[in-house]
């Protein structure tokens, strides 16, 4: 059988053609971006293809000039029909992408340098970034690498990782460049609007401890400070979702993340019942992060003295958010709650992911260092229906969301994303 190659789309792209920002780092994996270039082409995108010094080593420009959309650069200077040659890439691309991502071109990402026209391209963009990391196992492995890529991602970046499998030298292990099909593949969705795994996805969240009104001046709370579950919000509208935030509190979300989140303020338990189940019917997830009072009162309408002696308050229960969500939960739509413990945390969160229905229960012994309420870090116990129990060790309250929505994300129906 012959062979017969695939025609080529237009080298000059019409205003509704995406354009796709090829990007090729040093590293032996750069031989498959070639035919990452014709994929991409023959998915009828305009392709530019930016290939950094140390990549020249492995693979010829004029081999990629010879597939794309325009001649391939690889300078940020001497290039005469393009006098500034990072913004023209960065402002006009709909996707960048860098196939091979090597360890020091990740690192300079992050560290914010733009010492060549690739770097310089990423940080003059705005358009998806996604980043295809390939090296060897103990690179991959480093600390060093692991943070300069949650950096990224924090950012807004989409990592695909790796995968195992020979690698260069005869070893084997995790650090294999994907199939450039799956690169394309991946970068069609980007264009179609794909943000993360939770793209397409409405994301609702509560945060931060209710007040309930003694009177006009005081209030019965609890210690939470509402950064797991700012957290949370923050990190699935990083993965592409829709989010809504109801909190108590005001710890500011990042700016990246700002114009993705809509934050709803609300004080005590009533008000949070109220807003939580208003907008939970139009959500796929309910992430019910919140310390919710167990009891409230009827306030005073003035403030009570002290010289009238001990005021007599009278406790009821506050509503029951949780069992009234999964009361009224729709198909498909998945709820997480959270229990904060002191003692026999595991046999108490066993027993309330049993009692509440809900789909995962986050468990946190809030009395242990470092975690739980008023710190920057947490460790957690996952609980799911009909599975083991699983660990996230101490790590920031943001890496702890990141875990949390990656099992989210994966109970989530895929033909919808």
């Amino acid at each position: 059988m012959t062979w017969t190659p695939s025609p080529m789309p237009s080298a000059t792209p019409s205003s509704s053609t995406p354009r796709i920002v090829l990007g090729v780092a040093g590293g032996i994996a750069a031989y498959k971006s070639v035919e990452l270039l014709r994929l991409l082409r023959d998915q009828g995108y305009h392709v530019a293809c930016v290939l950094t010094p140390d990549a020249t080593r492995f693979v010829g420009a004029v081999t990629f000039s010879a597939l794309a959309s325009e001649p391939t650069r690889t300078s940020l200077y001497n290039d005469p029909s393009t006098p500034i040659p990072h913004t023209y890439l960065g402002t006009n691309a709909s996707v960048v992408v860098v196939a091979p991502a090597t360890a020091h071109l990740i690192a300079r990402y992050a560290a914010g340098l733009a010492d060549d026209l690739l770097t310089a391209t990423l940080l003059a963009t705005r358009a998806p970034v996604l980043l295809c990391p390939a090296m060897h196992s103990e690179m991959w492995e480093q600390p060093s690498v692991q943070e300069n890529l949650a950096t990224l991602r924090r950012r807004g970046v989409l990592i695909l990782e790796p995968d195992s499998g020979p690698l260069a030298g005869g070893d084997e292990g995790a650090g294999r460049l994907p199939e450039p099909a799956a690169i394309a593949e991946l970068v069609r969705r980007i264009v179609d609007g794909y943000r993360g795994v939770l793209s397409g996805r409405r994301v609702l969240v509560s945060a931060g401890g209710t007040r309930e009104a003694i009177d006009p001046v005081r209030v019965l709370s609890n210690r939470s400070s509402g950064r797991q579950g700012v957290a949370l919000a923050e990190v699935a509208a990083r993965l592409g979702a829709e989010v809504t935030l109801v909190s108590t509190v005001s710890t500011p979300l990042a700016l990246d993340v700002t114009s993705a989140v809509d934050v709803v303020r609300v004080e005590s338990a009533a008000e949070m019942h109220e807003a939580m189940l208003k907008r939970s019917m139009d959500s796929d997830v309910v992430v019910m992060a919140a310390a919710v009072a167990d009891f409230t009162v009827t306030p005073s309408p003035v403030k009570l003295k002290k010289r009238d002696g001990v005021p007599q308050l009278q406790l009821v229960p506050a509503a029951d958010i949780v069992s009234d969500l999964v009361a009224r939960r729709h198909e498909g739509q998945l709820i997480v709650g959270f229990a904060a413990e002191t003692t026999d945390v595991l046999s108490n969160a066993a027993a309330k992911l049993k009692d509440k229905g809900v789909d995962l229960l986050i468990a946190n012994d809030v009395a242990a260092p470092g975690a739980g309420f008023g710190h920057e870090t947490n460790e957690v116990v996952i609980f799911a229906r009909d599975q083991e129990p699983e660990r996230v060790s101490l790590r920031s309250k943001e890496a702890v969301a990141y875990e949390i929505l990656a099992r989210v994300a994966a109970l989530l129906p895929q033909g919808a994303q």
